[in-house]
């Protein structure tokens, strides 16, 4: 027994003939009747009766049709399984991200990206950024986006960097302002990123010697831009946690260049997949169109 004989057999019940069988599997009537014969000396059952030109399925082969069918259904299922990977439709994917990104506009490029992907099963975990690097060379992330130095060995890392803004309340005196220098800080309250993060540190560099009220510290970007909103002080922060509370604060460039970019982090190691590939080159669109939409970055 052979898969063309059983394609055969299916062709049959299918069409209740032998010509239109043969047209179903692109073969002549010849070759279709062969497949046929060869098929019941192999299953040693008689599956059609001969009745002039028309062929009468036995009982047997009603039978034996049963289990034939779920099989093809079966068959149907793994090759349009196969179609959906290839469309990058279907499979898995496991995102780590740092809290800017997976509490800001990563989850509304994520939900852009599967609109049209109803099996493709995806995890999205926010994580601080050593985290997403130990998670990304453990295989527990495929891709990572995290802060930190753009050169790891064990990583395939590609960099963005973009200028920190600064965050004010609505009305403040520095609203006014086109461009906030060090010295305009002067006697603010200053809403720090949580001391030891590499941005943080940057920040620290750019502003230490300024006179500042005590300072309020803070974990997540998130946080301290909620704190801007309520007028609790001011924040030099990512853009890209920013851009979701645009509307309400206002958002300065820094006359110092402090460096707000992150990194996508994948394994050196990992085995290529084309869903991680497609859905890196995606959030990269989406991000450099978002930043240049919303009119932070010049």
């Amino acid at each position: 027994m052979n898969l063309r004989q059983v394609e055969a057999f299916r062709a049959v019940m299918l069409t209740g003939q032998m010509t239109a069988a043969a047209e179903l599997m692109l073969v002549t009537q010849p070759a279709i009747s062969r497949l046929i014969k060869d098929f019941e000396r192999a299953t040693k059952l008689q599956l059609f009766e001969r009745r002039g030109n028309h062929i009468i399925p036995t009982q047997e082969a009603k039978t034996l049709w049963e289990e034939v069918d779920r099989a093809f259904v079966g068959l149907n299922h793994i090759g349009n399984l196969a179609a959906d990977i290839g469309r990058q439709a279907a499979g898995t994917l496991r995102v780590a991200a740092m809290p800017a990104l997976a509490n800001g506009f990563l989850p509304r490029f994520l939900a852009q990206f599967l609109r049209h992907k109803p099996k493709l099963q995806v995890s999205l975990m926010g994580l601080p950024s050593s985290m997403v690097m130990e998670a990304v060379a453990s295989g527990r992330a495929d891709i990572g986006y995290a802060d930190g130095p753009s050169e790891r060995q064990g990583f395939l890392i590609e960099t963005r960097s973009l200028p920190a803004m600064v965050a004010v309340p609505m009305g403040h005196r520095l609203a006014g302002l086109d461009r906030i220098t060090p010295q305009d800080l002067a006697g603010e309250r200053i809403i720090k990123q949580e001391t030891g993060t590499l941005f943080a540190m940057r920040v620290e560099v750019a502003i230490g010697s300024i006179l500042r009220r005590p300072s309020l510290e803070v974990s997540l970007s998130h946080t301290a831009l909620s704190l801007v909103r309520e007028a609790a002080g001011i924040a030099i922060i990512d853009p890209t946690a920013a851009i979701e509370f645009k509307d309400s604060i206002a958002l300065r460039p820094f006359s110092i260049f402090i460096d707000a970019g992150f990194l996508e982090v994948r394994s050196a190691n990992g085995a290529p997949s084309t869903v991680v590939d497609r859905f890196a080159t995606e959030f990269w669109s989406f991000h450099d169109a978002l930043m240049a939409q919303s009119g932070l970055i010049s």
